[in-house]
C-alpha cells in the first residue's frame, strides 16, 4: 500500500456490538420475600403476644379467685392495657384491671373493679399503686347498714344522688311514717350518711318543722349516720369518696402500693 494511504480497517465480528437495552436487574423477587418474611414475623408476633396474655390473665384470674376464696367457675375478668411481651421482659405491668361481680368481703357483697399501676411480674411483687370501685345495689346496701345500730335497713332504698329510708314516729300513741333522703359521702374512711331532705306523709318538711312537731323524738331522722366499713377491707384500702349513680352507690379507695408487700396493710382495719 502506498505511503499516505488510509490503513484499511478489518471489519468488525458480527454480533460483538447490540444496539438492545440492558435488561434491568430483577428485584421484585427480594421484594416479595422481604414482604413474605414481614408478614410472618407480624404474626409469629401477634400469636406470641395472644400466647403470653391469655397466660398472664389467667395466672391473675386464679390468683384472685384463690385469695377471694371465690369458685372455680366464678368469672373475675382480667385485662392487661398494652403490649404484653414489652411489659413482661420489662419487668412490670403498667396497668391490670381485674372485676367481677357479686364479691364478698367480710360478710358484705358487692362488684369489685380494680386497677393496680405497675404491678411486678418478678421477684417482690411490689406496685407503684392501684384504685378500686365497689358497687353495692339496694339489696347489698341494705345487708351493710344492717350492722348499723338502730338503722332501718329493711327500708333503705336508692334514688339518685340519695340514699332513702323510712322511720316510723310515735305521737300520742299513733305512728306516723317519716321519709329521709340521705346524701352519702366519705369522711375519715366511714361512709356517712346526712339527711338531705325529709318527707311527712305526701309532703315535704323541714327539719325545724320536725324537731317542732316530734321535739327529741325527731333526733332519730335528724342524725347522721356513720358506716365503718374497715373492718371488711386490708388497712391498706382508703375509702375517698361515695354517691349514688343510677341504682347502685358506687364506693371509690385508694390501694396502698406496700399492700403487695406489707403484711400489715393487708390485715383487716378495724372500727372503734
Amino acid at each position: 500500500m502506498a505511503r499516505g494511504d488510509t490503513q484499511a480497517t478489518e471489519p468488525i465480528p458480527d454480533g460483538t456490538l447490540s444496539t438492545a437495552p440492558a435488561q434491568p436487574r430483577r428485584v421484585w423477587p427480594w421484594i416479595v420475600a422481604f414482604a413474605i418474611v414481614a408478614v410472618l414475623a407480624v404474626a409469629a408476633w401477634f400469636a406470641a403476644e395472644a400466647i403470653a396474655r391469655q397466660i398472664v390473665t389467667g395466672v391473675v384470674r386464679d390468683q384472685v379467685r384463690t385469695q377471694l376464696s371465690l369458685p372455680a367457675d366464678h368469672p373475675v375478668d382480667v385485662d392487661v392495657a398494652g403490649a404484653v411481651i414489652p411489659q413482661l421482659i420489662s419487668g412490670s405491668i403498667d396497668d391490670l384491671t381485674i372485676a367481677s361481680d357479686d364479691v364478698t368481703l367480710g360478710g358484705v357483697t358487692g362488684d369489685v373493679t380494680v386497677t393496680a399501676h405497675d404491678v411486678a411480674v418478678r421477684g417482690t411483687g411490689e406496685m407503684s399503686g392501684a384504685t378500686a370501685t365497689v358497687s353495692l345495689d339496694e339489696s347489698q346496701l341494705r345487708t351493710l347498714l344492717a350492722t348499723v345500730e338502730g338503722f332501718p335497713a329493711d327500708t333503705v332504698g336508692l334514688a339518685a344522688p340519695n340514699v332513702t329510708m323510712s322511720i316510723d314516729l310515735q305521737l300520742f300513741g299513733v305512728s306516723i311514717p317519716v321519709g329521709v333522703a340521705l346524701a352519702p359521702s366519705a369522711a375519715d374512711g366511714a361512709i356517712v350518711l346526712s339527711p338531705a331532705a325529709f318527707r311527712l306523709g305526701e309532703s315535704e318538711v323541714t327539719a325545724d318543722a320536725l324537731r317542732s312537731q316530734f321535739g327529741g323524738l325527731a333526733d332519730i331522722v335528724l342524725r347522721e349516720w356513720n358506716v365503718c366499713i374497715a373492718q371488711y377491707l386490708p388497712s391498706g384500702v382508703t375509702l375517698t369518696s361515695v354517691e349514688v349513680t343510677g341504682d347502685v352507690l358506687v364506693a371509690d379507695f385508694d390501694v396502698d402500693g406496700a399492700i403487695a408487700t406489707d403484711p400489715a396493710l393487708q390485715e383487716n382495719g378495724t372500727c372503734a
